[in-house]
């Protein structure tokens, strides 16, 4: 397999960073959501399994209710950060697939846990983007292995 441009993998990390920094309530959530759109192509699509039938969003459908949630008061001190993460880069596609974890409250009650997050990004003229999305959380009889 060729190498992978450490300016390439700089990139994608400053995406996957931005991605994850925009899940943090509080002063300037909106900045930073208007910030996760921009990672995205306009065809993205984003998945949410969770034990759960598939949830699919387009990018406007995923950002509106995250933003009402981080912005509405019903989600305090929540922040949601990367843990460990592979980065791989083949000529103008790539994949993220990494841990993460989160923390927090939703109307009062623990809004924490872990996960996995899979993102394909794809090289535009305007730099890397992301075209696709996917994530499961932890459950009963579903943890990452540390």
């Amino acid at each position: 397999m060729t190498p992978r441009p450490a300016a390439d993998v700089a990139q994608i990390e400053q995406i996957v960073d931005t991605f994850f920094a925009a899940f943090v309530s509080g002063p300037e959530s909106t900045a930073r959501l208007d910030a996760l759109r921009s990672l995205f192509i306009p065809e993205a699509v984003i998945v949410a399994t969770c034990g759960q039938p598939p949830r699919v969003y387009d990018v406007d459908g995923f950002i509106a209710p995250r933003a009402e949630l981080l912005t509405s008061g019903a989600l305090e001190d929540f922040t949601e950060w990367k843990e460990a993460g592979r980065t791989d880069v083949f000529g103008d596609i790539a994949h993220w697939f990494g841990s993460y974890g989160k923390a927090g409250t939703h109307n009062g009650a623990d809004a924490g846990g872990r996960g996995m997050k899979s993102m394909q990004l794809i090289r535009t003229p305007e730099g890397w983007r992301i075209s696709a999305a996917a994530w499961d959380d932890e459950r009963e009889g579903l943890t990452i292995e540390d």
